[in-house]
Order: C-alpha cells, then structure tokens, then sequence
C-alpha cells in the first residue's frame, strides 16, 4: 500500500514549530499531541458504524456509532507514548497495548523486552504509534510481532518518515497502512531522519 502523507496548512505550521531546536519540551509534548489528533482522524475515515436510536432533548432519532473497544492503539516505546494524549482525547474508550523491541547483536532477531496487548487482538484494528519511521526496523518487528500474536488489520501512524523506512516497511508489510505527516529527504550516517527534528523520545521526555 502507498503510504498517505495527511497534507493540511495546521499540520504544516506545527510541524514547523515542532522540528525548531528551540522548542521547549511543554510545547513538543503538545505539538506531537496535536499532529497525533489529524493523523487519528485521517486513519479512522474507514471507521465502521452501527445504528442506534437515542433520545435528544426534543425527540428520538437514529444516530451512527462506533464501538471504540474494536480499536487497540500500540505505542512503541519509549517515544510512541507521547503520542497516546493526541488518541485517548479522539477515542477515548480505545484499548492501548504496549511493545518495547530491542535487537539480539548476534542474531539481529527483534527481542520483546515489553510487551503488553488486550485479549483479543486478533478481532480488533491494531493501529501502532511511533514519532518516527526511520530505518524502519522497529516498525517491522513490532508489526511482525502483532502478526504472530494474531493481527490482522493493522496500521502504523508516524509523524515524519524516511523514504528509507518507508520502502522497508512496504516490502516486509505491503498489507500493513501507513499515515504520516511528513516524509523528509533522507537519513544520515547515524540513522537520524534529514532534516527531521531530533531523537522525539528524547524532547518529549526533556532529556536531550
């Protein structure tokens, strides 16, 4: 599937503001909250609804609902947390599971050192959140590893994404959607996103 990039004038002018090094960690945190809230939007359009009857003050009528528990939200740690305020604020009855992956140097095989999902996940839409797509890695072995738990439908949501990591995740995940806000030019020698905007984890939890 082709990645959507979600283009909106907000997006562009906070994004802006987020990559500026003299952001300070307050107004990251909430930057990232906020980008979190449109790519949520743009992700859920495809979003299934029941119809129910309610009552409003002046009479009954037929609205359309969506059963929130149907959707899991997984942040890859530790940055894919400060992404969790922008979700539960949208849906906030949505079950959050957790995944934190680190690679065996000698096997290179992706090792859980965290991992924590709601029962039934392969019933659910499976939407992970990370800042950052990068190289990718992260993104194929936490999917890989929902795959293996039993998920079926699953999304990735990313703020600013590399061509690199992009091209990776659609070759090992072509069934895998993937929304970001951004994709910039490249990566560098040392895997950090051009011109991106730093280590996310480390401006979202002040320890740059």
């Amino acid at each position: 599937m082709k990645p959507i990039k979600v283009e909106h004038p907000l997006i562009e002018h906070k994004l802006a503001i987020l990559r500026n090094k003299k952001t300070g960690t307050k107004e990251f945190r909430e930057l990232i909250s906020e980008i979190t809230l449109f790519l949520c939007y743009e992700a859920m359009k495809d979003a299934k609804l029941t119809e129910k009857e309610i009552e409003t003050p002046i009479t009954k009528t037929k609205v359309h609902v969506m059963n929130e528990k149907d959707y899991v939200f997984v942040p890859i740690l530790r940055a894919g947390t400060g992404m969790i305020d922008g979700i539960v604020k949208m849906i906030p009855n949505a079950k959050i599971g957790h995944i934190g992956l680190y690679r065996n140097e000698e096997t290179l095989k992706p090792v859980r050192y965290y991992y924590k999902m709601p029962k039934g996940i392969e019933n659910k839409q499976v939407i992970i959140i990370d800042p950052m797509l990068a190289t990718g890695g992260s993104g194929i072995d936490a999917i890989t590893l929902l795959k293996e738990d039993g998920a079926k439908d699953i999304k990735f949501l990313s703020i600013i994404a590399a061509p690199e990591g992009l091209k990776k995740m659609q070759e090992a995940h072509p069934d895998v959607q993937i929304y970001c806000a951004a994709i910039d030019e490249k990566l560098n020698d040392v895997g950090y996103i051009v011109p991106g905007l730093g280590d996310a984890g480390d401006r979202i939890f002040g320890t740059v």
